[in-house]
């Protein structure tokens, strides 16, 4: 097969017919369904995870530095490094609003200047959800009196700065397995070396899934 190069390469927003839903499962985080698929006249069935969807931070300082937290993840049973991140599970936030907010009460940061590095689906086939990569710089440290106190899983998680070189030298030698920080550095070193020019605004356009495989979208 060959391909046209001056055709942008993009995926295409194409949802098909639901002819019929069946929650399996409703959990504290993310939901469960069973959807009767119309695909081109054939009627299969697809389980898969209802999510609303997340935001990862790459907080980058003048030292071409990532601020890190190392954070338990129950299912694969293993402390793994990543970019602070969080839900889109704030009412009435954008994007953004939730990427700064997790960035402060994650890595008691804030930033001023804010662009989106990539997009993606960390699991399409079972999972509606999508995950927007932000890159945040100018930081400051949020003041001991405005912290955020963290709980549950999140109360003895541990951060650190760590140089972006290393981070990429780390997914390249099998040392780091998150998604958001493979996905987040490797855009983030793409990003710096183009000078930044592959750089989007904060506000640009998402290829999310429909509101009827979001948790909480309905048929």
């Amino acid at each position: 097969m060959t391909s046209d190069a001056h055709v942008p390469l993009a995926d295409a927003a194409a949802p098909r017919p639901i002819l019929a839903r069946e929650p399996r499962f409703d959990g504290k985080v993310w939901d469960v369904v069973s959807d009767q698929v119309d695909l081109d006249h054939t009627v299969v069935t697809r389980d898969f995870v209802q999510h609303t969807g997340a935001v990862v931070i790459v907080a980058l300082n003048h030292r071409d530095e990532l601020y890190l937290v190392r954070q338990y993840r129950h299912p694969v049973g293993v402390e793994c490094w990543e970019p602070p991140a969080g839900l889109l599970d704030g009412v009435g936030e954008t994007p953004v609003e939730a990427a700064a907010r997790e960035l402060h009460e994650e890595a008691d940061l804030t930033a001023e200047t804010w662009h989106v590095l990539a997009d993606y689906y960390p699991s399409a086939g079972g999972s509606s959800e999508g995950v927007r990569v932000f890159l945040a710089r100018d930081l400051a440290a949020v003041p001991d009196e405005e912290r955020h106190e963290r709980s549950e899983e999140e109360r003895d998680m541990v951060g650190d700065w760590v140089a972006l070189d290393d981070i990429l030298a780390a997914i390249a030698a099998g040392g780091v397995h998150a998604s958001s920080l493979l996905v987040g550095a490797m855009a983030a070193d793409q990003a710096r070396r183009s000078g930044w020019s592959t750089l989007r605004p904060a506000d640009s356009p998402w290829l999310l899934a429909p509101e009827d495989r979001r948790r909480g979208g309905s048929l």
